[in-house]
């Protein structure tokens, strides 16, 4: 069973179970959309990792809620799915505080994360991961 690439807009899921984000793709009303994408992640059934790699734009306080109330209801099924959420982040300073915010959102969601300096790094950390039963 594969998972229909041409419902994903806001994931790309062509090396998957390595899950990638299309910031691009973070505009007002992108949440319905991401819950659509989550929601055919989790009933894949199969573990992945989430990788966010590029500028992280803005979003709006609606499709911030949206998400937060999805992952609120959802933190048990994806957490037992989605083994990390890694970010890459070149930027030393910046790395360090989306480091501490990556802590708090670990700890609310119960998703491992990582913030890392480059793609490699992303690769090794997303096979880690995976690795992990």
């Amino acid at each position: 069973m594969t998972l229909p690439e041409t419902i994903f807009e806001v994931h790309d899921i062509s090396g998957f179970p390595v899950v990638r984000t299309r910031p691009d793709a973070a505009r007002p009303g992108y949440a319905a959309q991401w819950e659509i994408e989550m929601d055919a992640l989790v009933a894949r059934g199969v573990p992945f990792v989430i990788v966010f790699d590029g500028p992280r734009p803005e979003e709006t306080h609606e499709d911030r809620k949206r998400r937060g109330l999805w992952l609120k209801h959802n933190r048990q099924r994806l957490g037992a799915l989605c083994r990390a959420l890694i970010s890459v982040e070149p930027d030393p300073m910046q790395r360090t505080a989306l480091d501490a915010r990556s802590a708090m959102a670990e700890k609310a969601f119960g998703i491992p994360s990582r913030v890392v300096a480059s793609a490699t790094e992303a690769g090794d950390a997303a096979r880690a991961a995976l690795s992990v039963p």
